[in-house]
């Protein structure tokens, strides 16, 4: 009876660790799949005042999630997705033009002689918008695919909310 029971013991202690190894296993993918999921935030600025039917700079900052990049403005490959801002119309506020940093060099480690022109860490916008008189609440849209070293996730578009006063 005493080698039944641990036997048990043991079996009941292997079930036991490999549930623990399968439960780690899912929330190290769900926290993989959360911080590509947020691959790059909007930082600022949530509001601005701008002289009204003028056209106006307004710099917007943002931010990728470390190990992650995406595709500049302006990628090398006609196939990538580039970065790139709007704001739809209906807002009172109309997107003159905007201005994006240069990108960066990046190669992957399967093919290290192909060069990507790539944003990381933080990155900034030059905008220049026409604003109607009051306050619009703004929802620009920033698209862009975010990549690590192994894969792209699939393009996305973020809202990029900003309180715009024209005066």
């Amino acid at each position: 009876m005493t080698k039944s029971i641990t036997k048990i013991g043991c079996l009941g202690g292997v079930i036991v660790l490999a549930a623990l190894s399968a439960h780690s296993q899912t929330f190290s993918a769900q926290s993989r799949s959360l911080a590509k999921a947020d691959a790059v935030l909007f930082l600022f600025p949530e509001q601005v005042t701008v002289p009204a039917g003028k056209a106006s700079p307004v710099t917007l900052h943002f931010r990728i999630a470390q190990g992650l990049h995406i595709n500049s403005h302006t990628p090398r490959q006609e196939e990538l997705i580039p970065t790139n801002f709007s704001i739809p119309e209906g807002f009172g506020v109309r997107l003159l033009d905007a201005s994006y940093p240069v990108g960066s060099d990046f190669s992957l480690p399967l093919d290290p002689a192909t060069k990507l022109s790539v944003y990381t860490g933080e990155f900034t916008i030059e905008t220049r918008i026409v604003a109607a008189s009051g306050n619009h609440l703004v929802e620009g849209k920033l698209r862009y695919q975010a990549c690590d070293k192994n894969e792209c996730l699939p393009p996305k578009t973020i809202p990029v909310a900003i309180d715009v006063i024209g005066q």
